[in-house]
């Protein structure tokens, strides 16, 4: 069965959307998946499934947090090949000298280049950005804290996409996770 990885948008960061873990991982087998883990307090969960489309898992991920919590929480499903890609071909590894200030976000659908060209790079100097197939990598050099080129600026860039970020460790532990 196909590995992968879904992301879950937004928990865990305020009172109003808690998800722990461990009832993450049981609505997951509960939805017929295998081998599910969690990785950190921040949405993270590996699974095997038969299901091969990874927009219908995340689909159902989504009502199935929606029915058990009562959240409204965003997901977005990624196959392990997929992760891999977005590791070996990561544009800016040759800036990027510190793994935690390297982010890769995570969108809903391809990016929407017409909307990202317009952005103007020397306007968020110094962070750097670099656009991938379903993702963004981006580079804070200054730290994430104050970072201009966050999810929502992308959302708002992007009509309708939902974005999520992880940043280079996270991801890598993730994909070495995976394998």
């Amino acid at each position: 069965m196909p590995a992968y990885l879904a992301l879950l948008r937004g928990i865990n960061v305020s009172r109003n959307q808690r998800i722990a873990m461990a009832d993450l991982r049981a609505l997951l087998s509960g939805l017929g998946h295998d081998d599910v883990s969690t990785y950190l307090q921040s949405g993270n969960a590996l699974f095997r499934s038969s299901t091969k489309k990874p927009d219908v898992l995340a689909a159902q991920i989504e009502a199935a947090i929606r029915k058990e919590f009562e959240l409204t929480v965003r997901v977005l499903v990624r196959e392990a090949a997929d992760l891999h890609r977005v590791v070996e071909t990561n544009p800016l590894a040759d800036i990027a000298t510190d793994p935690s200030k390297l982010l890769v976000t995570f969108l809903s659908a391809p990016p929407d280049k017409t909307g990202l060209d317009a952005i103007d790079p020397g306007t968020y100097a110094p962070e750097v950005m670099a656009v991938g197939e379903r993702e963004i990598y981006v580079w804070y050099p200054d730290g994430v804290r104050t970072a201009k080129l966050s999810p929502p600026f992308f959302e708002k860039r992007q009509a309708g996409v939902v974005a999520t970020a992880r940043n280079w460790n996270t991801l890598t532990k993730l994909v070495s996770m995976l394998d």
